[in-house]
């Protein structure tokens, strides 16, 4: 199971996150790329708890519901495993003569850095290029998560009758999705340091983007679900009533002052503080510029609020602005679901490397 290797045919970039499937299938004509299909559903609560997934049956049918909604055609996937769930590490090993040597070097260092038997985990690594201070040495980047985390993915895209061609990591795919935004960014130069803070329905996680690589990634406890949750007690909802209402409007006139404004307040602190945890522990103290994704990004006027809370520049993620659509595709849904499609693009893109 590749966490790195390069693919053909196109896969569908596909993320399932706590509270939704997503999928998107990209094609490319010359420089240009066209959304072929996508589609969006809601997965029921607590079938993914702590990125674990708890009801694989569950998460299945939902992966059945959007290969049948989108109409596509294709049966290759690319999933990702969060970052939590992933131990990454560089390691510099001596230059070895061939790929079986390659092979061994890098089993035999693996078991110092991972703390798992190797048996009970999925690795696999790539070759980043020649050891700055030792030009016998080349270094080698080592990815390893749990064989449970993998066999789940493949379990619940089988259920869907879908095929599991690349496992990534879920900062590697909004690092590969992050390519397609910097169209839309002022020019910071090419040392720009950019900050993604991805809220989805229950973890935040922020990662920092320098010279177009992600250079640090936290995940913290908070997202919309907390915002439904609130809904939900309020208005005596059902969680499920609660989560349309949230997206769809028709919630009494005391919702924003009381209930949405405060959520909003503290996304912009999380954030802030996610933010202060990155300035803490590098030599920098600011960034240039601060995008948004995750299904809670789409709140009414929550980058205007964050940008003038964090001091910082602030726009919402749209991966698709520069792309075209076929005509099955609705443009107003699929603008509606940006923000919330960075990963599931990113791993779509894994068809083009």
């Amino acid at each position: 199971m590749s966490f790195f290797k390069r693919s053909n045919p196109n896969v569908l970039g596909i993320d399932i996150s706590t509270s939704a499937v997503k999928l998107i299938e990209l094609s490319r004509q010359g420089s240009r790329y066209r959304v072929e299909s996508y589609a969006v559903s809601a997965l029921p609560e607590n079938a993914v708890i702590d990125n674990n997934f708890a009801d694989i049956d569950a998460i299945g049918q939902a992966l059945k519901t959007v290969v049948e909604r989108s109409g596509t055609k294709l049966r290759q996937a690319a999933v990702a495993v969060t970052g939590s769930a992933v131990i990454t590490k560089v390691i510099a090993i001596p230059r070895p003569e061939n790929d079986d040597e390659l092979v061994g070097q890098v089993e035999m260092l693996a078991d110092q850095y991972i703390p798992y038997a190797l048996d009970e985990v999925n690795l696999d690594f790539n070759v980043i290029g020649d050891n700055e201070s030792n030009r016998d040495m080349v270094d080698v980047q080592l990815a390893a998560s749990r064989r449970e985390n993998i066999d789940d993915r493949v379990a619940a895209l089988e259920i869907a009758g879908l095929k599991s061609k690349i496992i990534d990591v879920e900062a590697y795919a909004l690092e590969n999705a992050y390519g397609l935004l910097t169209d839309a960014l002022p020019d910071y130069g090419p040392d720009a340091t950019i900050a993604i803070a991805d809220t989805g329905s229950s973890v935040t996680t922020l990662n920092i983007v320098h010279k177009n690589k992600v250079v640090y990634s936290r995940e913290q406890g908070f997202g919309g679900k907390q915002l439904t949750e609130e809904i939900q007690r309020r208005y005596g909802l059902s969680y499920e009533e609660a989560g349309m209402a949230k997206k769809h409007g028709g919630l009494p006139d005391n919702y924003i002052s009381e209930v949405l404004d405060p959520f909003k307040d503290v996304m912009s602190q999380q954030i802030g503080r996610s933010l202060q945890f990155f300035f803490s522990s590098s030599s920098q103290h600011n960034v240039d510029q601060i995008i948004l994704a995750g299904g809670s990004s789409s709140l009414p006027g929550i980058e205007s609020l964050i940008e003038e809370k964090l001091s910082t520049p602030t726009t919402i993620a749209n991966p698709f602005a520069q792309m075209t659509l076929a005509g099955k595709i609705k443009a107003q849904a699929l603008s509606n679901d940006a923000p919330a499609m960075m990963i599931a693009t990113g791993l779509a893109l894994r068809s083009f490397d």
